[in-house]
């Protein structure tokens, strides 16, 4: 278990944010993490959705339960959390 800094762009969100979560993370608790810097503060809850994860400009999500250890992101690399259906 180690802090891990990574750059969250949350769907809606005009504000890039540096937010730490654990390498033992799994993408769904990563997600979480960044929910809480965005959703209810800039971005307006969805409750009806699921907060998936994919790597800046990519077209393919991370599997929801893929640890972040389990994947090649790097330090501070820009991650983009996306709404989508359940």
């Amino acid at each position: 278990m180690a802090d891990f800094p990574m750059i969250s762009n949350f769907q809606y969100d005009f504000v890039l944010l540096l937010v730490t979560v654990d390498t033992e993370d799994t993408m769904d608790e990563v997600a979480a993490k960044a929910a809480f810097h965005s959703v209810g503060r800039r971005v307006a809850p969805r409750p009806d959705k699921v907060v998936r994860v994919r790597r800046q400009g990519g077209e393919s999500f991370f599997p929801r339960e893929a640890k972040l250890i389990e994947t090649d992101i790097k330090p501070m690399e820009a991650l983009e959390f996306i709404f989508c259906d359940k």
